[in-house]
């Protein structure tokens, strides 16, 4: 059976970064694959931990985190007890939080031991997967990247559809979290700091530059994240692989909590994909 281990470190913003490592004992120089958890989500969300059982059994060394301002705290990493923190996150912070965790995999005992440094990959879901777009462009350690029912525009998720001056009158918009039922805010610090940062924040221009293999996946039934987002990004970056998955919503067919003992039929097809691809 795979073995999970935890750490804390450090992020670049006051608050620390939880993170978990799965894989086989004794094995070594593992593919490592980075996995980051998207908006109101987790590491510990649904059946990503199942999904990371199943990448470490196929060889890889999975690691997943927490961004250190999504609303959980180390004690209670699961749901949002810290609504402040997640009221302060933004894009730039969550680019921070991926560098710290890439930086520590080179500083990391363990990793070095289990893992293939020169093998990184980076997979992000939803929002996570516009941050390991723009990391994979801008960080030549990554080799490879995937796209999990990613996003393809930052800046359209935060100028429409809101009225920026009441948020700036009121300092904050509340989006409401429909599992938890909690109020989730935004200060406008988020407002701010996208626009501060829109040119380093157009995933159009990290994938139309990339350079390294790139995989593509979404499910044709996400209504969160619509497959035309998967398309653009397929169509600035001609070179990518892009796989969809039939009857898959945003979430693969998962969800929160998770208390079967096996994957839906659809992430099965995801790590499948992502497995064959890797191999190649």
């Amino acid at each position: 059976m795979p073995k999970k281990d935890v750490f804390v470190i450090d992020g670049k913003h006051n608050k620390p970064i939880l993170i978990d490592i799965t894989y086989l004992e004794k094995s070594t120089n593992n593919p490592i694959l980075i996995f980051c958890h998207g908006y109101k989500g987790f590491k510990d969300w649904g059946a990503w931990n199942l999904m990371a059982e199943a990448f470490a059994k196929a060889g890889f060394c999975f690691i997943k985190f927490n961004f250190s301002h999504n609303g959980g705290t180390i004690k209670q990493p699961i749901d949002f007890p810290d609504l402040d923190a997640f009221g302060n996150n933004n894009y730039t912070k969550e680019l921070d939080d991926l560098q710290s965790v890439i930086d520590w995999c080179f500083e990391n005992e363990t990793i070095k031991t289990l893992g293939n440094l020169n093998n990184l990959t980076l997979l992000g879901h939803s929002r996570g997967g516009g941050i390991v777009s723009i990391t994979a462009y801008e960080d030549f350690r990554v080799k490879q990247l995937i796209s999990l029912a990613g996003v393809s525009n930052f800046l359209n998720r935060t100028v429409t559809k809101v009225d920026i001056e009441d948020w700036k009158n009121s300092g904050v918009k509340y989006v409401l979290n429909g599992r938890t039922k909690q109020q989730m805010p935004h200060f406008y610090q988020f407002y701010e700091d996208t626009i501060k940062n829109k040119d380093r924040l157009q995933i159009e221009k990290a994938v139309s530059n990339l350079k390294i293999p790139h995989l593509i996946i979404h499910g044709d039934k996400d209504t969160s994240v619509l497959i035309a987002e998967a398309e653009n990004l397929h169509h600035w970056n001609p070179k990518s692989k892009f796989e969809i998955i039939e009857g898959a919503d945003h979430v693969f067919n998962a969800r929160h909590p998770w208390n079967e003992n096996q994957l839906t039929k659809e992430l099965k097809e995801v790590i499948g994909v992502v497995i064959e691809f890797l191999d190649k």
